[in-house]
């Protein structure tokens, strides 16, 4: 649900979740800003909630590398305690998706790791 008109109904979908999935279609050159400005307010407005960039359309000349993907959706500006992680796929053949998944499952492992820790400390 990407549409303007869908994008207001993500806070109820993203309220006290335990992770993201941002699926962002890699040739798209001209959205990709649009992606960054979206992308960054839904992980602001879920601190620390680990995020899954499927990056898709892998398969497609012109599909931006995960690292200019992460370059151009500014994902470095989360911070350091904010886990995330883009996954290069291809939704019609499956490809990537599983191993994005599993991505994702251990960034969420790990962030309940982090916060039991911190927990004991205080």
């Amino acid at each position: 649900g990407g549409q303007d008109k869908l994008r207001p109904l993500w806070r109820s979908y993203t309220r006290c979740t335990d992770g993201i999935v941002f699926v962002l279609d890699s040739v798209d050159e001209e959205r990709m800003e649009e992606a960054r400005m979206e992308l960054l307010r839904v992980a602001r407005e879920n601190s620390g909630v680990p995020v899954l960039v499927l990056a898709n359309k892998q398969d497609l000349p012109g599909a931006k590398e995960p690292r200019e993907i992460e370059r151009v959706l500014g994902l470095h500006e989360l911070g350091a305690g904010h886990l995330w992680h883009v996954q290069p796929a291809c939704a019609i053949i499956g490809e990537g998706l599983d191993d994005g998944l599993e991505a994702l499952y251990d960034m969420i492992v790990k962030r309940k790791r982090l916060a039991k820790q911190a927990k004991k400390k205080r």
